[in-house]
């Protein structure tokens, strides 16, 4: 396994990949993404541990929308349970569930990160979905834990950003995965960083769209109806991109991805 440094422009590239997979099935990579959002939805309403659960069960399912994505881009319809694949009995099951207990433990240190600058407002609100007044999401401490939060998350999401497909389809350890997705990201941090600019000006066009069609028909209350739709199918089309950052980063995939 070789890992490989890209020009910046890849970034568009990925970007432009993903959407283009995505329209090649998108009734299945749309419906995979709401199964995807339905399960952690599920799960995290487990009453002893389901948020972390939902966690621990996030880099398997990050592997399924891959492995759904590679099924996309050889012309099949990838099933439903390509998005459980990495659960499936098997070699690499357990290497994947120690990574997801991995994620769902650095989460959790971020998050207790933030309770010592707001003493746990913003990890309630965030987790609980506790509800809060105008007041509370302004002040000086929410907006300061919220700032914390999202600059631990970066390095975070880089080090599982490629862990998933490390582990699972090229056979590297939990620990060993986290160095070299960290590492992948940041010799490639131009290009990354050119592949989030280009999904939020994606996730922005969304929202104009939405908002030309609601000033269009008169109507603002369509908005959340039409905004809502819009952005789960960019969500879905940003997932289905994940695959080609591997693929550019490293390597090859190894093939054929088991059969579902």
């Amino acid at each position: 396994m070789n890992l490989n440094i890209v020009p910046a422009k890849t970034g568009a590239l990925w970007v432009r990949q993903g959407i283009r997979t995505f329209w090649r099935q998108p009734l299945a990579m749309t419906g995979l993404f709401f199964l995807f959002m339905a399960t952690i939805s599920l799960v995290s309403l487990l009453p002893i541990g389901g948020s972390a659960i939902a966690l621990a069960l996030l880099p398997s399912l990050t592997l399924g929308m891959m492995a759904a994505t590679q099924t996309a881009t050889e012309a099949r319809f990838p099933m439903p349970a390509t998005l459980f694949l990495a659960l499936k009995p098997g070699p690499r099951r357990g290497p994947m569930l120690q990574l997801g207990a991995a994620y769902a433990g650095g989460f959790a240190l971020v998050m207790a990160a933030s309770m010592l600058v707001d003493g746990g407002t913003f990890a309630r609100i965030y987790l609980g979905g506790e509800s809060a007044s105008p007041e509370v999401l302004g002040s000086e401490a929410f907006q300061s834990a919220v700032w914390v939060s999202m600059l631990l998350y970066v390095p975070l999401s880089m080090m599982f950003w490629h862990a998933p497909a490390l582990v699972y389809w090229h056979g590297v350890s939990p620990v060993k995965s986290l160095f070299f997705s960290w590492m992948a990201c940041w010799r490639n941090l131009k290009a990354f960083i050119v592949y989030l600019l280009v999904w939020s000006m994606v996730f922005m066009g969304a929202g104009m769209v939405a908002l030309l069609v609601s000033s269009l028909l008169g109507n603002p209350q369509l908005l959340t109806a039409v905004l809502m739709p819009l952005v789960l199918m960019v969500a879905a089309m940003f997932f289905t991109s994940m695959l080609f950052t591997v693929r550019d980063c490293f390597t090859a995939l190894p093939h054929p991805i088991e059969p579902v």
